[in-house]
């Protein structure tokens, strides 16, 4: 099947559930798929994409429950998430690519390394752990967004998002991506917070045979350094960075997490 045109702001029906995505690139290009957080959608890739373009057919997608993608009825696991991408990637024509997922796409991305290894060339995962959280604090926020929406955790979740310096350095980036997390859909929150509070691949990811690359940042209090160096000792080989940031590496540290993922891509 030959690849899908490079248009802006297509949808194609995965696994019953439309799922939106965009192409940027060459259209011989090797693919590189970008996979966000929870709480946001692929724009939260926007200062990725000039330089990975140069290089990759960069494939972002909105996760089920976020961004244009539908909100189709939970629950939603991982197993479910990770089959869209492979799905998505069926309906593109996309044989093999690299990935790359940040936080809940870092744990989509654990997912695919240890389900299907046979598809990717190298594997990125970012500000994420093999266990985030514990259930008591997964409940605890499910219950604060129904009672309170996600304005009502949208400003402390900046918090942990961004270290000080960098919300005093740019008050507009982190505004827009509040706005971003305020806007997301309550339920599609709640199914994948319900997903990250289920997932736990702490004994899996030693199946991973990828070429895998672990960022992490300094000031991240959600998935620490102590979670980014625990994926990589797990998994052969594996390389690990850390940048001077907190949760949102690649926009607080968008040069530094650009090039360290070029970088690794291209060697």
């Amino acid at each position: 099947m030959p690849l899908a045109p490079a248009e802006k702001n297509n949808v194609v029906k995965v696994n019953a559930t439309q799922i939106h995505y965009d192409f940027s690139g060459a259209a011989n290009a090797p693919v590189l798929l970008l996979s966000h957080s929870l709480g946001t959608d692929f724009t939260m890739w926007d200062a990725q994409l000039p330089q990975l373009s140069k290089s990759f057919r960069v494939l972002r997608y909105d996760t089920r429950g976020h961004g244009q993608s539908e909100i189709s009825r939970g629950p939603y696991d991982f197993d479910k998430l990770g089959r869209d991408v492979l799905g998505l990637a069926d309906e593109l024509g996309i044989g093999e690519f690299s990935f790359c997922g940040l936080s809940m796409g870092g744990v989509t991305g654990m997912w695919l390394g240890i389900n299907a290894s046979y598809r990717m060339h190298k594997l990125v995962l970012s500000s994420t752990a093999a266990k985030i959280g514990n259930a008591d604090a997964w409940n605890a926020r499910i219950d604060a967004v129904r009672k309170g929406g996600l304005k009502a955790v949208a400003p402390g979740t900046m918090e942990r998002w961004f270290t000080a310096s960098f919300r005093q350095r740019e008050p507009q980036t982190v505004e827009r991506i509040q706005k971003m997390v305020e806007s997301t859909n309550l339920e599609g929150f709640i199914a994948c917070c319900e997903a990250l509070r289920e997932a736990d691949f702490r004994e899996s990811i030693a199946l991973i045979r990828t070429p895998t690359l672990v960022i992490s940042g300094t000031h991240d209090p959600g998935t620490p350094p102590s979670d980014g160096k625990f994926i990589a000792n797990q998994i052969a080989n594996a390389r690990y960075v850390e940048l001077d940031a907190a949760h949102l590496s690649n926009i607080e540290q968008r040069e530094a997490f650009t090039h360290e993922l070029s970088k690794f891509l291209e060697d």
